[in-house]
């Protein structure tokens, strides 16, 4: 028998995305979830282990192209989800077509073997990442990616402890959930990885230095005064840009990369849901102007089809020749390497880092206006395409507004728009960089319906 163990508050668990346990849930499934789809739940339900985040299921898929999904009803609604593998839209014609080219030459290259595709996409990698990024090792996931960067770090270095953040997310494992910050992931799992240190996130609203609009990068200094007083950090791992999104202060990584300069720390940048243009830039350090010594990318990376991750890393990284940093039986897959091409082909050639900036802006002007109209809305914060919209039940206490952000989602849902709440509060809309004008603003007209529905059901004025 498993003991029992204390259910935590909601409000520590809603940092990555709703899960599962809210009435809402219920009385949106009542209504919206047919026999067929019932049938395939409860069967999902039975055969798989359960866990938080993706127990019971939401609905059941059977289509998704370009922007959209589509579920079992043959209802379709804008993915501005994704889980952030859709850069280049689902089922791109472009990687749909390398793959299958690729199947009928070479499906699977052997450990200890190398293979065309996987070279050319390292070498391509390398072409276009920010200052001296040169060398390049793939895995099958973000998490396996980051792991290997914690060895990586550990080697390099001679030293074992990592400083990360609070509320951060850089994957599922042990080794990642240790770096990362959200008790969803945490709690009950211990001991954890030592020597994991955790600081305040760039998150000048709601961090304990109270820094409000005029933030005096008091989240930076605290790194440094860790890593001072710890003397022996192997490095510093954060996420360039959280996805829920907080966006730093524009000197906040210049100061980080100077402080692990400093104390001999090596600076780790996850860019795993964001990178790849998603925030207007191919990588989203180039906001920053700095350069990391390792970056981590994955999710869209695969095209949207394949898992794919890769760790970026200098050349004075390359240290580990008697360790086994991956070794993945997939690393150098030959077919998720075609789709990894196609993908920076599809950036490059149809501008898409380019397209998320513009339609970054002119998305964040309609929701600036739309923030003038309904109290609800606390905040909202964006860079190219990856944006939030906060929802507060007091913008002068930022008391969360929990329940109405999930009756806003369920609301948006109803008539055809897809997203997740993060924080327990924040709106997060990640859509496809293919994404076209009118698509976002259908997106924005049902957001904005629906915010003034939830405002009027619960008497906010």
């Amino acid at each position: 028998m498993i003991p029992n163990q204390p259910v935590p508050s909601l409000d520590r668990l809603r940092s990555e995305g709703d899960v599962n346990l809210s009435p809402n849930r219920k009385a949106w499934a009542a209504g919206h979830i047919g026999p067929k789809a019932q049938e395939i739940l409860e069967e999902d339900a039975r055969v798989f282990l359960h866990q938080s985040l993706s127990t019971p299921c939401l609905n059941v898929l059977i289509g998704a192209k370009g922007a959209s999904i589509t579920d079992v009803e043959g209802r379709e609604y804008l993915d501005f989800h994704g889980n952030n593998v859709h850069q280049v839209g689902f089922a791109h014609p472009r990687v749909l077509d390398a793959v299958r080219k690729q199947l009928d030459t070479l499906s699977f290259c052997t450990r200890r073997y190398t293979c065309e595709p996987a070279v050319e996409l390292a070498r391509r990698l390398i072409e276009i990442a920010p200052g001296d990024l040169s060398r390049v090792l793939f895995a099958p996931g973000g998490t396996s990616a980051i792991g290997m960067a914690l060895k990586l770090a550990r080697i390099a270095t001679g030293r074992f402890k990592f400083v990360s953040m609070w509320d951060s997310f850089h994957g599922a494992s042990l080794d990642a959930i240790s770096i990362g910050g959200e008790a969803v992931f945490r709690q009950g799992i211990g001991p954890l990885l030592p020597g994991c240190e955790h600081v305040p996130p760039p998150d000048n609203r709601h961090c304990p230095f109270r820094c409000g609009a005029a933030c005096n990068l008091a989240c930076a200094d605290y790194i440094e005064y860790v890593l001072e007083k710890e003397g022996d950090v192997a490095a510093v791992i954060g996420e360039t840009v959280r996805c829920t999104p907080f966006i730093p202060p524009p000197d906040y990584w210049k100061k980080v990369r100077a402080a692990c300069d400093r104390h001999g720390a090596l600076l780790i940048l996850d860019e795993i849901p964001i990178g790849l243009g998603r925030t207007g830039k191919m990588f989203a350090a180039e906001h920053y102007d700095v350069v990391p010594d390792m970056l981590v990318l994955g999710k869209g990376l695969g095209g949207g089809v394949f898992p794919l991750a890769a760790l970026l890393a200098r050349e004075s990284l390359n240290v580990a020749t008697r360790t086994a940093l991956g070794h993945y039986t997939h690393e150098k897959n030959p077919v998720a390497c075609a789709a990894g091409l196609a993908t920076l082909d599809i950036l490059r050639d149809e501008k898409l880092p380019e397209h998320a900036a513009a339609l970054g802006e002119r998305a964040m002007a309609r929701m600036r206006k739309m923030a003038e109209k309904h109290p609800l809305i606390g905040d909202i914060r964006g860079r190219g395409l990856l944006l939030g919209i906060e929802l507060l039940r007091n913008r002068g206490t930022l008391e969360r507004a929990m329940n109405e952000a999930e009756q806003v989602m369920y609301a948006a849902l109803s008539r055809g728009l897809n997203f997740k709440v993060t924080m327990g509060n924040i709106l997060t809309l990640t859509p496809a960089l293919t994404l076209t004008d009118a698509e976002m603003d259908r997106a924005l007209d049902i957001l904005d319906v629906c915010i003034g529905e939830v405002e009027h059901r619960n008497g906010i004025r």
